[in-house]
């Protein structure tokens, strides 16, 4: 098992300019990560190439891999609903994943339902299906592989994403499966992490405080799940996702790859992930060592 983590968990410290994507691949390092991921929100769109191009070169420079790339998509709204333009769109992400030497780049697969009220996840699948096979086809032939997550509230559910990871049935596309993200749908994340493993291309760890519906607002820092939970991110083992759970749940599958953190907690982003880090190595050591 490798660990890497989202630049997204530097998300504070980045906007108060105390860091830089540059500073955060020095910080990564220095820290005891063997990789670092990036997304597409944090390139921009200004000069994107050269923004790739200098960050591939300083993670080389401090021997850290760029784990995955990470960027939007959306297969049914997305470049005013016209799905070919927004698969060129995606397509061109491939690109800038083939400029930071990325083997991997997950994308969403939409932001949710039409406007149309009569249309569930099944009356999309083959849509969304066409979309992510599209974009794995032109990835294949850069050489990278191309992934959905657990993510989005409406391609959230374990059962949904297997479904259309097996719609799409290409064997290079896969599953980024973020153990905490399926607590947004009220996924049981042991049970289903126990489904989405053998589909794993690459793994978020990331941890929520849950708070029942039934009892009132926490406040500041919550949001709500589809069902009406109150969810909190924090550092991996402050949480109630069943981290080691989820990771025998892994190892009983064969994943042996890449373990990123996705920090979205309260707490200073720098403590947060480096706790975080020492907490999941220490799960990682007492789960694949048995």
């Amino acid at each position: 098992m490798k660990f890497s983590v989202s630049s997204y968990s530097f998300s504070q410290y980045l906007r108060s300019e105390k860091l830089t994507l540059t500073d955060c691949i020095s910080k990564v390092k220095e820290m005891g990560f063997d990789g670092i991921e990036f997304t597409d929100s944090a390139l921009g769109s200004h000069d994107i190439e050269d923004t790739a191009k200098r960050l591939a070169d300083a993670a080389f420079k401090a021997g850290l891999e760029i784990s995955n790339y990470a960027v939007s998509a959306d297969f049914l709204n997305g470049s005013d609903g016209d799905i070919e333009k927004e698969i060129q769109r995606v397509c061109s992400q491939v690109d800038i994943a083939k400029i930071l030497s990325s083997p991997l780049m997950r994308h969403d697969v939409c932001n949710g339902r039409t406007s149309n009220k009569y249309e569930g996840y099944d009356n999309v699948i083959e849509r969304l299906a066409y979309g992510c096979r599209k974009v794995t086809e032109y990835a294949q032939s850069v050489g990278i592989k191309t992934m959905t997550e657990n993510h989005g509230f409406f391609s959230q559910d374990s059962t949904r994403v297997e479904k259309l990871i097996n719609t799409v049935a290409d064997n290079n596309f896969g599953w980024l499966i973020d153990i905490g993200n399926f607590l947004c749908a009220d996924d049981d994340p042991a049970a289903a992490v126990g489904r989405a493993a053998r589909y794993a291309f690459y793994v978020h760890a990331k941890d929520f405080i849950v708070k029942s519906g039934q009892s009132p607002n926490p406040g500041a820092g919550f949001f709500m799940s589809r069902g009406g939970n109150f969810l909190r991110g924090t550092i991996i083992g402050h949480g109630d996702v069943p981290v080691m759970q989820c990771l025998y749940a892994l190892k009983n599958a064969g994943y042996d790859g890449y373990i990123a953190i996705e920090f979205e907690g309260m707490e200073d982003c720098v403590n947060g992930v480096k706790t975080g880090l020492d907490n999941l190595k220490n799960y990682v050591n007492t789960v694949y060592s048995k």
